[in-house]
C-alpha cells in the first residue's frame, strides 16, 4: 500500500508525547502481559497433568498451579489493555484496518475469553483441592486451555495482519468482489505463534523455581515436596530451552521476503542470548537456589529475556512497516499534553507502585503466615494511603473534567 494513504489514516490529533515513549512502553507492557500469558498456560497444562497422577506431589502442585491460572488470566487480561493501547496510538492505519477486516472475530474474542476463564472456574468449583480428591470434570480445564488458545490465535492475527497492508485489498474485496462482514482471519503465521506459546514452558519452569523458594520460607512445609520440586523445574526448564531456540529457528526460515532482514539482525542474536542465558542460569546458581533471594532469581532473569524478546518483536514491526512500506511511527504528529503525559507517570510510578507494594506485601506475608494471618500497623497504614491516593485520583479525575468542561 502506498505511504501517503498509510499516513492519510493515522489521526490528525496526533500524540500527546513523543512517539518513542509509546514504543518502550509497548515493549516493557506486552512483556509483562506475555509472561503473565505464558505462566497461566504452563500452569493450566501443568494442572491437567497433575490431576490425573496418583502421587501426592503432583497433586499437591496441580492444586497449586491451578490457583496460580486463575490469578495469571485476571492479570493478562488487565495488563494486556496497556500494549493494546500503545499499539493504536502510533500504529493506528495497521491496527484498526487489522481490525475491521476481522470484525467479527474481534468482537468473538471477548465473549470466547469469558467462555474460558468461565470454564476454568468451572473446573476450580468442582475441585477445589484435587490434593485431597478424585478429579471431576476435567474437560472443563481442557476447554478452559482450548479456548485462551483460541484467543491467543485471534490476537496473534490481528498482530500479523498489521504486517501485510500490500494484501489488505484482495482481503476486502476478494477478486474485485466487497466483502465487507470481517468474517475472515487472514494473514497469520503458525511457527510465529508456536514460538511464543512454546515459551510458557521455560516460564513456568521458572515460576516454579520461585514457587519453591517462597514454600522454603514457610517453617511448616514439607522438604521433601520442596526437594521434589527442584529436579521438575530442571527439567522444564532444559525442555523449555531447547523449544525456544528450535521453534524460533524455524519461525526464522519462515519468514516471508520482507522480513527476511529479521533472521539475520542483531535483535535475533541478542534476543537467543537472553533466552538461552535464563535457561541455564538456574544450573550456574546450583545450590544457591536456596539461598536468599536467589531462588527467585530465574524468573527475574526470564523476565529480563521476554523483554529483550519484545523489543526484537517491536523492531520487526518497526523496521519492516519502514523498510517496506515507508512507514515511519516515530514521525507522528506531536500534540504535546502534559496534564495527560504526568497524569500518566504518576498514575503508574505513584498510585500504582503504593497499591502492587500493599497488595503483594499482604500476599507474601500472608502466605508466609501460619493460622490467621494479621497485618502488622504499618502495613495497615500502607493499605490505608493507597485507598487514599486512589480517592484523591478519582477526585482530581472528575475536577479537572469538570473544569474543562465549564470553560
Amino acid at each position: 500500500m502506498d505511504a501517503a494513504m498509510l499516513y492519510a489514516l493515522r489521526d490528525p490529533a496526533g500524540v500527546p508525547a513523543h512517539p518513542v515513549i509509546f514504543l518502550v512502553l509497548g515493549v516493557l507492557t506486552w512483556a509483562l502481559h506475555i509472561a503473565a500469558v505464558q505462566v497461566m498456560l504452563g500452569a493450566s497444562v501443568l494442572t491437567l497433568f497433575g490431576a490425573f497422577q496418583q502421587n501426592p506431589y503432583w497433586r499437591r502442585l496441580a492444586t497449586a498451579m491451578l490457583a496460580t491460572a486463575k490469578i495469571a488470566v485476571s492479570v493478562a487480561i488487565v495488563v494486556g489493555v496497556a500494549p493494546l493501547l500503545f499499539v493504536q496510538v502510533i500504529y493506528d492505519p495497521f491496527w484498526y484496518t487489522s481490525n475491521v477486516l476481522s470484525a467479527r472475530w474481534v468482537i468473538a474474542f471477548i465473549v470466547i475469553l469469558i467462555a474460558g476463564y468461565l470454564a476454568m472456574y468451572a473446573f476450580y468449583y468442582r475441585n477445589p483441592n484435587l490434593a485431597a480428591q478424585p478429579t471431576r470434570g476435567a474437560w472443563h480445564l481442557v476447554i478452559s486451555l482450548g479456548l485462551m488458545l483460541v484467543v491467543g490465535w485471534i490476537m496473534h492475527v490481528l498482530s500479523y495482519q498489521m504486517l501485510l497492508p500490500e494484501q489488505w485489498m484482495a482481503w476486502y474485496a476478494p477478486n474485485g468482489q466487497i466483502d465487507p462482514s470481517g468474517r475472515g482471519l487472514h494473514g497469520y503465521s503458525v511457527t510465529r505463534f508456536a514460538f511464543f506459546i512454546l515459551l510458557s514452558v521455560a516460564v513456568i519452569a521458572a515460576w516454579l523455581f520461585a514457587y519453591r523458594r517462597y514454600l522454603m520460607g514457610r517453617k511448616d512445609d514439607d522438604a521433601a515436596y520442596i526437594a521434589w520440586l527442584l529436579p521438575l523445574a530442571h527439567r522444564l526448564m532444559l525442555a523449555g530451552g531447547v523449544l525456544a531456540v528450535a521453534s524460533g529457528a524455524l519461525w526464522l526460515v519462515t519468514l516471508p521476503e520482507k522480513m527476511a532482514w529479521f533472521a539475520s539482525s542483531g535483535w535475533v542474536w541478542a534476543s537467543a542470548i537472553a533466552l538461552l542465558a535464563a535457561a541455564f542460569f538456574p544450573r550456574l546458581l546450583g545450590s544457591r537456589l536456596d539461598q536468599a533471594g536467589w531462588g527467585y532469581a530465574p524468573f527475574a532473569v526470564g523476565a529480563v529475556a521476554l523483554i529483550v524478546v519484545g523489543a526484537a518483536r517491536e523492531a520487526l514491526r518497526f523496521v519492516t512497516l519502514l523498510g517496506a512500506h515507508g512507514y515511519n511511527a516515530l514521525d507522528y504528529k506531536l500534540n504535546l499534553d502534559w496534564y495527560s503525559t504526568v497524569l500518566f507517570f504518576v498514575t503508574f510510578a505513584v498510585l500504582g507502585g503504593v497499591v502492587l507494594a500493599y497488595l503483594l506485601t499482604v500476599a507474601w506475608q500472608a502466605g508466609q503466615s501460619k493460622g490467621i494471618y494479621t497485618p502488622s500497623p504499618a502495613l495497615t497504614r500502607l493499605g490505608n494511603l493507597s485507598i487514599g491516593l486512589l480517592v484523591l485520583w478519582i477526585v482530581q479525575y472528575f475536577a479537572i473534567g469538570f473544569y474543562v468542561w465549564a470553560r
